[in-house]
């Protein structure tokens, strides 16, 4: 079934800039979807405690190359001011010993590189590696489409990247992911992964969430933790003489006051996350809450998602979306890069490829995120948390223990953190031929490197977070000022530490919901449906749900 073109999305071409690579950990569709849970599990559902899971856990062993200039607070990425002058070589030995290609696929968004045999900077990096690497990049926007044809073909290649929000709506992942990729407790377990230094450098957190079945699974590529911002146009914004919104009526006041068609621009997108979240609607473990009476309720039951809805639809009737997006057909980010729309909701990493491409372009581009309030600016606001995980990157099951240790070698070249020589070619490729340095010594990009250095070996492994003037052009501060404000407001999970693996009958509620949800918001469906919506998602598997995240907190103690 294809995916609804949901802001979420067609913004996921402004991804991968999270990964410093040019290219949203958010979750797909952004109606009900999953953050840090393990998609269908069977009929049951499965859940872990931390302490039992604790002890498959690698040993954690930082690798920190380069002191920060701004540390993160709580657990925040740390930011740096300026690109460090002197690369170090993280990995001395080379990775790649058979000379066997393997072959990986991950999502992309935009335009899709040369392929190998065809591109310097895939030579230039498999020849660091010792063996080539072979992408298949597959349009991220519709990734979730492929995967399900492939893992029900059980054909799939020796490296799988999957987007951790691609995973809640994959019905019986959990029992694909046993059939279909090897356990790499053995080789990753404890002191194990010392064997692999980088990454045993990724934190303890994101490896927690690649655990299925009782055992290691996959490599994460960690996130930040933030899955997305509220932003907006600051340059239009004081062009207008507007400012941010403090209250959800300030925000319809704002759309209606800066919405004007015949200049070919309005206030928003689908912003439906920013609306659940100001008016408090749950946002942690598929919209499930515990209240303080003890109940588990989630968020299609509660006023506050009501409120929500009612709003949002109140947003589009009366004309402040882009009309390209109330059809679904619009690309959310070059809309609101060109000015068409001023308000949108997105990754960290949009902030960053957008500052990327823009800021060349037109050089007043000034892309703000919104801090958090709520709807009534006297609450406190709640800032949505999310998964540790960005990419899970699975390993083919038949391949055999040394192919296995050869592919986790070259996952963990392909982890080196921020200051290595390995990052750098990673992410701008090779100085001379893809880059140049700037005044500052940071990589500059030039047309080759803008064609051919996609990143895709960024996707398939993954170093701790961090802000760089490389990435945020001017904005390191910016950035970390944000992220220390929201770390505090983040809303608590009662359920974290718990791995979970939801049943299949409630992961198969995912996107029927999310769709009739899409429906009532842009105007096709009456917003009385969503009492039949609900009523009808509490029949079909809803109250499973219930049973299964209730219980879950009860067997831990919770």
């Amino acid at each position: 079934m294809k995916r609804p073109l949901t802001e979420a999305a067609v913004d996921r071409r402004g991804f991968l800039s999270l990964l410093g690579v040019g290219a949203l950990a958010t979750t797909s569709g952004g109606l009900l979807a999953a953050c840090g849970s393990g998609g269908g599990a069977g009929d049951q559902g499965t859940a872990t405690q931390t302490d039992k899971l604790l002890q498959l856990m690698p040993r954690y062993q930082p690798v920190e190359l380069i002191p920060p200039d701004l540390p993160g607070v709580g657990g925040a990425p740390h930011g740096y001011l300026s690109y460090p002058k002197n690369l170090v070589q993280a990995i001395t030995e080379t990775p790649g010993t058979s000379g066997k290609e393997i072959a990986a696929m991950a999502p992309h968004w935009g335009t899709v590189p040369p392929a190998l045999g065809s591109n310097s900077y895939y030579d230039t990096v498999n020849t660091r590696l010792g063996v080539p690497v072979k992408f298949s990049l597959q349009d991220g926007v519709t990734y979730f489409e492929k995967l399900n044809t492939i893992l029900g073909a059980k054909d799939v290649p020796e490296v799988l990247c999957i987007p951790s929000w691609n995973v809640a709506g994959l019905a019986h992942f959990s029992d694909a992911v046993s059939a279909l990729f090897a356990d790499l407790t053995p080789h990753l377990q404890g002191d194990a992964a010392l064997n692999y230094p980088m990454l045993a450098n990724l934190p303890t957190k994101s490896w927690l969430e690649c655990v299925w079945g009782g055992k290691i699974m996959a490599v994460p590529y960690p996130s930040d933790g933030y899955p997305w911002a509220f932003f907006y146009r600051k340059d239009i914004f004081t062009e207008l003489g507007v400012a941010p919104p403090t209250t959800a009526q300030e925000l319809y006041d704002l759309g209606k006051a800066v919405t004007d068609a015949k200049a070919k621009r309005w206030a928003f997108g689908s912003i439906i996350w920013e609306v659940e979240r100001l008016f408090g609607s749950p946002g942690s473990q598929e919209g499930w809450r515990k209240n303080a009476d003890g109940t588990v309720v989630n968020k299609i039951e509660t006023p506050e998602y009501a409120a929500a809805v009612e709003f949002m639809t109140k947003l589009f009737a009366d004309g402040l979306v882009h009309p390209e997006m109330m059809s679904n057909t619009g690309d959310a980010k070059q809309l609101f890069n060109s000015g068409e729309m001023l308000m949108t909701t997105d990754g960290l990493g949009g902030w960053e490829g957008s500052l990327a491409t823009q800021t060349a372009i037109d050089p007043k581009f000034d892309m703000q995120p919104v801090y958090p309030y709520s709807h009534d600016g006297t609450t406190t606001p709640i800032m949505r948390g999310g998964g540790r995980v960005v990419f899970y990157n699975f390993i083919r099951k038949d391949l055999g223990d040394d192919r296995v240790k050869e592919i986790l070698r070259v996952l963990n070249w392909c982890g080196a953190p921020y200051g290595s020589q390995e990052a750098e070619l990673i992410l701008f490729g090779e100085e001379g031929k893809h880059f140049t340095r700037g005044a500052d010594g940071t990589p500059v990009k030039n047309d080759l490197g803008n064609t051919e250095v996609a990143g895709p070996y960024a996707n398939i492994s993954g170093a701790p977070p961090v802000i760089t003037p490389a990435k945020y052009f001017g904005q390191v501060q910016s950035r970390v000022d944000w992220n220390n404000a929201v770390t505090p407001l983040q809303e608590k999970d009662p359920w974290e530490g718990i791995r979970l693996e939801i049943p299949s009958k409630v992961a198969a509620l995912k996107q029927p919901t999310e769709d009739k949800i899409n429906d009532i918001l842009r105007g096709r469906t009456a917003l009385s449906e969503l009492e039949t919506i609900k009523k009808e998602w509490l029949q079909k598997g809803g109250e499973e749900g219930r049973e299964f995240y209730a219980k879950a907190l009860s067997d831990n103690g919770r």
